[in-house]
């Protein structure tokens, strides 16, 4: 049984997932799964490989964008940019609990000129909060 917590109509968040994930994934229209965890991170966490090689499998494209607990770079938020826009349906992006993959979500979102007050209750609506980040998201969705 998954987790996915739908942000947005085009938008999932997931604690790691696992090979049978992306058939539901699938299922639910997903075309591109993101792995937002580093592997290794904690024992018995399933490869990003795995999940690379079962959405391919299954037809969907994935793609890894790592982020440590040390936090977000800008490196990531364009790499999540670039997802968010290439992607043809609806995205499953995945860490250990689905909170780097919202705060993540959300600062591109913002640096997209997304609404600071929709990024923040579409987040809520799937149970993620980003008042840490908040300061950044009015930031980027003002362009600076």
């Amino acid at each position: 049984m998954n987790e996915f917590r739908r942000i947005n109509d085009e938008f999932l968040a997931s604690p790691q997932i696992g090979v049978d994930d992306v058939g539901e994934a699938k299922a639910l229209g997903v075309t591109l799964i993101i792995n937002n965890r580093p592997d290794d991170e904690e024992p018995g966490q399933v490869d990003g490989a795995e999940i690379a090689a079962a959405a391919e499998a299954a037809g969907m494209a994935y793609r890894a964008i790592p982020v440590t607990h040390a936090g977000f770079g800008q490196g990531q938020v364009d790499a999540m940019v670039d997802a968010l826009e290439a992607a043809d349906g609806p995205i499953l992006a995945y860490c250990r609990s689905g909170t780097r993959s919202t705060l993540l979500w959300a600062l591109a979102r913002a640096k997209q000129g997304a609404n600071p007050s929709v990024i923040a209750s579409q987040a809520a609506s799937g149970g993620y909060d980003v008042s840490p980040i908040r300061q950044m998201i009015e930031m980027l969705s003002a362009g600076r």
